[in-house]
Parts: structure tokens; C-alpha cells; sequence
């Protein structure tokens, strides 16, 4: 029996927010998917860094969507950042 190789990806996922996927900005209208925002500082361009999303939550004007979905983001007038 060959051993299962598993590739385990670590999530960004700040205190307060920590059970959401999908964190929306008031001030802007955006929508920031934390599945993309890597767990260091180097994030690919389009994507949000770990400091915008640290500075946003720190702001306390943002919004979380429950069901934790991007079409209820969407239901509510948010737009995915880069999408």
C-alpha cells in the first residue's frame, strides 16, 4: 500500500472573522474572499495582501454574509475585488 500525500494549505483568518470565507469592505463595496489572501505577505497582484485585510477588520467596517457565500455578497451589492 503506497502512503496518501496530502497537501495541506494554510488559510488566513483573523480574529473576528475567523469562521467567514467571504469579508466585505463598507466603505468600498468590495468583497475579499480570505481562501485567496495568502498566509504570508506575498500575494499575487488583484489579490489582497494580509494588511489590507488586517487594516480593514481593525476599521470594524466590514460586513460578513451570512450564508457565507459570494452570490449573497453579490444579493447584497458587493463586488469580488479583482472579479
Amino acid at each position: 500500500m503506497r502512503p496518501i500525500r496530502l497537501s495541506i494549505v494554510g488559510v488566513y483568518r483573523p480574529k473576528g472573522v475567523a469562521d467567514h470565507r467571504y469579508i466585505g469592505d463598507k466603505r468600498s463595496g468590495t468583497v475579499y474572499d480570505l481562501d485567496m489572501v495568502p498566509t504570508d505577505d506575498s500575494a499575487a497582484a488583484g489579490q489582497p495582501t494580509r494588511a489590507v485585510i488586517d487594516e480593514l477588520v481593525a476599521s470594524g467596517r466590514y460586513l460578513c454574509f451570512a450564508p457565507d457565500t459570494l452570490a449573497e455578497a453579490r444579493n447584497r451589492g458587493y463586488r469580488l475585488r479583482g472579479g
